[in-house]
């Protein structure tokens, strides 16, 4: 007992020392490991689809400083409560994660993130200088807690099969009227865990007329009125966007919530007929999306050191040109100056053939939002699991 004890103390003493470093009492990175090190890296986002080459590149261009990568995937709700889990443990052992706005938001509002600015920011790149301007804004909602790595114009979208639906909706009255004559053919997914659920859910209040877009509180009557109303007609919500784009293209539903990747990336690996078609809603504004690179606290020195020399080299233009992969977070670079022709060959190839030109004058046109802030997109996340999706969602 007195050994676990006395471990415990010394676990205890050294999150404390890893919590100064951190706070940014020292602002000096540590060295470079001498020997090279494993980097965990989990993905709750998908992310990986669009940048395990660029990781993989460092690797390879650097293995003096990293052995390998190890590359787990994980629903964005558990895993805050994981690494917290291990925190209290003194048992990290994830050392970077990769996350849309959900799991960034919850670890914000939990405190598990290392703040990387101001702190660190003359040894990373100067954002404001490099990045788009929707990435700017995208970075500040990160609070100085994360980096940004792609953004995209997000959505909400609304894709459907052109042959099953022969008057696609083009405001939330005629949607909610089509789900009413078409029962359980019309899916989104649970918005915790999924970009398109979370950009239907944020889109509706600009689309409804609601008092206040940005507080799900206080200022989204009619939307949680209508999100309950539609659910009448919704029979389950998945707990990830896959499932949603399966029924889609095996034909179980007719129509669902997308954007702009998860409209593309399905079709061009086929999940979804190359047919499958979108339509807006009237009223709609882009909810820019993005997805994080953020590293817990409690990781090592050496870990640290490597995180924030590979958080330099994943923001370069030629590692930024990957994540034009196959369309998954459409456009997807979050730096300036990096066009399609800069991006590999199959990438070029399946956008050129699988790309919307609606969507160029979409972005040109609507006005972009950014998501709720993080402390509000966790109250909007259990506001929905409390009143629209308790009792249907698997």
């Amino acid at each position: 007992m007195s050994d676990k004890l006395t471990r415990r103390g010394i676990l205890g003493a050294a999150a404390g020392l890893a919590a100064i470093r951190v706070s940014g009492a020292f602002a000096q990175v540590p060295p470079l490991p001498k020997s090279p090190v494993v980097i965990n890296i989990v993905d709750v986002a998908g992310n990986l689809a669009l940048t395990q080459p660029a990781f993989q590149a460092y690797a390879k261009a650097k293995p003096n400083v990293v052995s390998k990568f190890t590359f787990n995937k994980a629903p964005a709700p558990e895993l805050p409560g994981k690494i917290k889990a291990q925190q209290d443990a003194g048992r990290l052992d994830i050392d970077l994660v990769l996350t849309g706005t959900d799991a960034l938001a919850a670890g914000i509002d939990q405190k598990l993130w290392i703040h990387l600015l101001p702190e660190y920011a003359n040894q990373l790149p100067k954002l404001d200088d490099i990045l788009l301007p929707a990435a700017v804004k995208m970075q500040a909602l990160a609070q100085g807690q994360a980096l940004i790595v792609i953004t995209s114009p997000g959505g909400p979208i609304i894709e459907y099969a052109p042959e099953r639906v022969k008057n696609p909706p083009t405001t939330a009255e005629e949607l909610l009227a089509w789900a009413k004559a078409n029962p359980n053919r019309f899916i989104y997914a649970r918005p915790a865990n999924s970009g398109p659920g979370r950009e239907f859910m944020m889109g509706l209040p600009y689309i409804l007329g609601d008092k206040d877009p940005k507080d799900p509180v206080n200022g989204w009557e009619k939307t949680w009125a209508y999100l309950a109303a539609l659910g009448e007609n919704i029979e389950y919500y998945p707990t990830g966007t896959g499932a949603t784009m399966k029924e889609l293209g095996e034909g179980t539903r007719d129509m669902l919530a997308s954007m702009t990747g998860w409209d593309l990336n399905p079709r061009i690996i086929g999940v979804v007929p190359k047919s499958a078609a979108i339509t807006t809603l009237k009223g709609f504004r882009w909810i820019q999306d993005a997805h994080y690179m953020a590293i817990p606290k409690g990781i090592s020195d050496d870990k640290f050191a490597v995180l924030i020399d590979l958080m330099n080299f994943m923001l370069e233009k030629k590692q930024q040109a990957v994540t034009y992969d196959q369309g998954y977070a459409y456009p997807g670079p979050a730096v300036k100056d990096v066009p399609i022709e800069l991006a590999p060959e199959e990438s070029q190839k399946a956008i050129k053939e699988f790309g919307r030109a609606e969507y160029d004058k979409l972005i040109a046109d609507v006005p972009a939002e950014a998501p709720l802030d993080p402390d509000k997109m966790v109250i909007a996340f259990r506001m929905w699991d409390e009143k629209i999706g308790a009792k249907k969602t698997k």
